[in-house]
C-alpha cells in the first residue's frame, strides 16, 4: 500500500526547502563568481583600522582589511592582494545599513 504525506508534513517540507531553493536558484543565476552568503549583523561595525597597504604589486589590486561579522561578533580581515581582471576595477567590500541591521557587500570587479 503506498503512503501518502499528510497535509501538515507537505506544508512543513515546503515550508522548509523554500528558501534552500530560492538561495540555491540566485546563486545559480548570478554566476560561481557572484555566489556568496549574506550576511547581515544586528550592530554597525566599530570604525575601520588603519591599515598601510604594502608598496604596489604589478598585476595584483590590494582589498583593504575590513570587519566581518561572525559568531556573533565582529572580527577583524586583514588586506590583501586581488588578481587584477583587465578593463576592471576593484570595488572593496563594504557594510550598509538595512533598516535596524547592517549588510555586508562583498568586494568586487566593476
Amino acid at each position: 500500500m503506498k503512503k501518502t504525506a499528510s497535509p501538515l508534513r507537505a506544508a512543513l517540507s515546503a515550508a522548509i526547502l523554500a528558501p534552500v531553493v530560492a538561495v540555491s536558484f540566485a546563486a545559480l543565476h548570478s554566476g560561481p563568481a557572484n555566489a556568496q552568503a549574506i550576511v547581515v549583523a544586528p550592530a554597525a561595525p566599530p570604525a575601520p583600522r588603519v591599515e598601510a597597504p604594502p608598496p604596489p604589486r604589478a598585476g595584483y589590486a590590494w582589498d583593504p582589511g575590513h570587519w566581518r561579522y561572525a559568531h556573533g561578533g565582529y572580527v577583524w580581515a586583514p588586506g590583501h592582494w586581488r588578481p587584477v581582471r583587465a578593463g576592471y576595477r576593484w570595488v572593496p567590500g563594504h557594510w550598509i545599513q538595512h533598516g535596524p541591521n547592517w549588510r555586508w557587500v562583498e568586494g568586487h570587479w566593476a
